[in-house]
């Protein structure tokens, strides 16, 4: 329902137009690739853009350090190119889709594979919902690297070969 003289309600209810759904344009322009909003430099919006993507290519190393040093110099524009048009889900979350899709396309470097193996074999992650520890023994595959997860002890079986 919208005030009187408010106009006509957006997708959410909300007057178009209204503080709101402004501010969700712009938020949605920076993180997540849509086009700047009316009344918004093209030029500063993509600065702030690129630097928001830097940040949270330094928040998802943090969270996989390995990964990160496996792709070496290539790290910053690897994640820029895989973030562009995703918005985040965290650091965790962000790093583990990105090891997963380099994984499908056959680029992701052997830190990376034994990283993500371990983590498999530590936590459930559906790709959709905040990973959650396993409690039970599990094995993580990462093409050839095995980790084997008992009592919440990790032990690569089978590491990556350079």
């Amino acid at each position: 329902m919208t005030p009187a003289g408010a106009g006509p309600a957006g997708p959410a209810g909300r007057p178009v137009g209204s503080l709101a759904s402004r501010q969700a344009e712009l938020v949605a322009a920076l993180v997540a690739g849509d086009p700047p909003p009316p009344g918004f430099a093209p030029g500063p919006l993509a600065a702030a853009r690129a630097a928001l993507l830097r940040k949270r290519a330094g928040e998802v190393a943090r969270h996989w350090p390995l990964l990160a040093a496996g792709l070496g110099p290539t790290w910053p524009t690897v994640f820029v190119e895989w973030a562009a048009d995703r918005p985040t889900g965290g650091g965790l979350r962000d790093g583990w889709d990105l090891a997963r899709a380099l994984h499908a396309r056959a680029a992701l470097p052997a830190l990376g594979a034994e990283e993500l193996a371990v983590r498999e074999a530590q936590f459930r992650y559906d790709g959709q919902r905040a990973p959650r520890r396993r409690r039970s023994p599990a094995l993580g595959r990462v093409g050839a690297v095995l980790a084997l997860q008992v009592a919440g002890r990790v032990r690569l079986l089978r590491p990556a070969r350079p």
